[in-house]
């Protein structure tokens, strides 16, 4: 198994772990992990998200995969159900502990780590694809650059990016709405990467109801 990348701390001292807390966190005044600790988090489904299901029916997704903010790894574990090598990461350890087990219970072979989406250097290896389900719409402006980097530094060339994130576009949109314009201005063609594609597609939460909520789905290559 994969190793482990953040040690377990004290978080009655410090909920955060010894890290910055995100925007997110700042705004909600919880930590990430507290999220899972009365069931479960908004955004966890139980199931993988339906545009992740169909890339993966595409064959969209091919060798080394990096889920990035995997909560407790339902995109991690459907990668894994295909025979590629996937790594699930999160800040939330109580997310990771329900995704390990998840893929013990489904005999699945995924890896998961705790580690800092903003710092995935650290993870010391490189992936072919990476997902993100719904990281991406919670990073505030000065923190999208800080995300791109990371997510860079551990993307081979020719690697592949997809992002579901909540979309600013019709009614009941998400908390955190993205407009097309920021998602575009966030991977600019100067910055090696290319977005091949934005299209309109879908969310699903615990409060969307069954249609769920407008997202965009984005394909975005570094070169």
């Amino acid at each position: 198994m994969f190793r482990r990348v953040a040690k377990s701390r004290d978080m009655s001292n410090d909920p955060f772990g010894g890290r910055q807390p995100t925007s997110h966190e700042r705004m909600t005044g919880r930590p990430w992990d507290a999220s899972y600790h009365d069931g479960p988090a908004p955004w966890d489904i139980g199931a993988p998200q339906p545009a992740f299901v169909r890339l993966a029916h595409a064959g969209a997704f091919h060798g080394a995969v990096l889920d990035a903010g995997c909560g407790t790894g339902e995109h991690a574990l459907l990668v894994a159900s295909l025979g590629l090598p996937v790594l699930g990461v999160d800040v939330a350890e109580t997310a990771i502990a329900i995704a390990r087990k998840k893929a013990t219970d489904r005999g699945l072979d995924a890896d998961f780590a705790v580690a800092d989406a903003f710092a995935l250097e650290r993870l010391g290896r490189t992936f072919d694809t990476v997902l993100d389900c719904g990281l991406f719409h919670t990073c505030d402006a000065d923190e999208r650059p800080r995300y791109v980097a990371s997510v860079a530094s551990v993307t081979t060339r020719d690697g592949m990016l997809y992002i579901l994130c909540f979309s600013d576009q019709g009614p009941d949109i998400g908390p955190h709405p993205v407009s097309e314009r920021e998602l575009l201005a966030a991977f600019p063609s100067d910055s090696g990467w290319t977005v091949l594609r934005i299209e309109s597609d879908r969310v699903y939460t615990r409060f969307h109801g069954e249609h769920g909520a407008p997202a965009w789905l984005a394909g975005i290559r570094l070169t």
